[in-house]
């Protein structure tokens, strides 16, 4: 199956070309902003190093959040465009699903996949599809074991050690493209459940829309 990955959630910018589990092209990039300008070119040198058209993928997998409001935005609608004028499934994985695929081995411990907010707060997706918004000082106490994960976890987890909790951190920041591709492909045989493919927000949205139509100018 080759399968287009589309990540744009966090700060590293991912494209990549998947088939069968392995990676065929891939594109990343560490960006604080404009995602929405990177992504298109990055999918473009895929198709150009592959020799794989759009019109030959059979899936497009994309990752919907938590994350970041703008590279969200811009993963789903390159993902859409690409995937509807293609004629293939759009399917959408979550930030936490992804970074549990590269972590099978964590025995009782729940994974707790801890994003950096940028507004002096993590959003943590938590098993069972909890995700919530909080400062560190007031994050959840774990009922049992944890494993944290996603590029706010190294604060995550001392919080979570100083509160006497069962910690355990791992060493998985980002979402892989392989690792998103599995859990895509893990979503379309119902081993997930089904995920809308729309941005995943913890936090509304910066942007709003005038409270009023503005007056039509005067003739």
């Amino acid at each position: 199956m080759r399968i287009l990955v589309l990540d744009a959630a966090l700060a590293r910018c991912s494209a990549a070309i998947v088939s069968d589990d392995r990676i065929v092209a891939l594109r990343q990039h560490m960006v604080d902003r404009g995602q929405a300008a990177l992504l298109p070119g990055m999918a473009a040198d895929l198709f150009s190093e592959s020799s794989i058209q759009a019109g030959e993928l059979d899936l497009v997998a994309v990752t919907v959040g938590p994350g970041s409001f703008t590279g969200i935005r811009a993963g789903l609608a390159l993902a859409c465009g690409i995937g509807l004028a293609a004629g293939v499934p759009i399917v959408g994985v979550s930030v936490g699903e992804a970074l549990a695929e590269s972590l099978p081995y964590l025995g009782n411990r729940e994974l707790w996949s801890a994003i950096d907010s940028r507004r002096g707060r993590v959003f943590l997706e938590r098993t069972g599809g909890r995700i919530g918004g909080y400062t560190l000082d007031l994050l959840p106490v774990p009922d049992g074991p944890v494993a944290v994960a996603g590029d706010a976890a190294i604060d995550t987890a001392a919080w979570l050690a100083a509160l006497d909790a069962n910690v355990m951190l791992t060493d998985a920041r980002f979402p892989q493209p392989r690792h998103i591709a599995i859990a895509a492909c893990r979503r379309r045989t119902g081993e997930l459940p089904p995920l809308a493919v729309q941005p995943l927000y913890v936090d509304p949205p910066e942007a709003r829309l005038p409270a009023a139509p503005r007056p039509a100018p005067a003739v």
